[in-house]
Formats: C-alpha cells, sequence, structure tokens
C-alpha cells in the first residue's frame, strides 16, 4: 500500500477519533489557536490557499504538508471536496509526518522554521 493511501487513511482515523478540523476556515482558526499539530493542504488547492496557509503555519510554527486532491483528502475525512485539514493531536500528527514524504513539505524563506520541531513542538 502507497504511503498516500496510508496517509488517507489515517487521516480518516483521525477525524473519527475527532482531532481534525477540515475546511479552510476552521482549519486557519486551528492553527491561530494554537490547535494546529499539523496542517495538509491538498494539491488542487488555489495558489492563494497554498501561499495564505504556508505563511500562515510558517508565522504560527506549524508544520504545513501538500498532497493528495481535494476530492481524496474529503472522502478520507468523511466530508465533501475538501483544500485543507488541520491534524489537532500531536501523535497523529507524528504518524502522517512519518508518511509523507520530503516532497510534500513546504519550504519557507523563514529558515529558523524546519517544520514545527525547532520550537517547542514535538521532538522525535
Amino acid at each position: 500500500m502507497s504511503p498516500d493511501v496510508r496517509a488517507l487513511q489515517m487521516l480518516g482515523l483521525a477525524r473519527r477519533a475527532g482531532r481534525i478540523e477540515s475546511g479552510e476556515f476552521s482549519t486557519e482558526k486551528a492553527v491561530r489557536f494554537r490547535k494546529a499539530q499539523l496542517v495538509i493542504v491538498a494539491n488542487d488547492a488555489s495558489e492563494n490557499t497554498k501561499k495564505n496557509f504556508s505563511s500562515l503555519c510558517a508565522f504560527y510554527k506549524v508544520p504545513i504538508r501538500i498532497f493528495s486532491t481535494k476530492e481524496e483528502l474529503g472522502h478520507a475525512i468523511g466530508q465533501e471536496m475538501r483544500a485543507s485539514a488541520a491534524v489537532t493531536d500531536e501523535n497523529f500528527a507524528r504518524a502522517l509526518e512519518k508518511m509523507l514524504t520530503d516532497d510534500d513539505v513546504v519550504r519557507t524563506p523563514d529558515e529558523d522554521y524546519n517544520g514545527g520541531r525547532k520550537h517547542g513542538r514535538y521532538e522525535s
């Protein structure tokens, strides 16, 4: 089974556990209130959405990954199409980060930003 399929299944499990905030507004709110441990944005989300979440996550030091499609992301969490989701549980976030490749990492111009790990988020 591919890592992307496993990651989508893990998102579904996190949703059933109540550890996912989905949709742009809820995801942004989770980041701003420092509940988000990991943000996932769909590949086919608009460039503006990707840029906004990239900047927001860099500012709040939250790891962000871009993968899958809006349809697959929504289906995985039992919703309609979703452009973004925030994982609010540290353990689910850690497991998802292990599954996703470095190609899914969003690079930011802030050199101190290292996927949230350098600034007191979870340590491996």
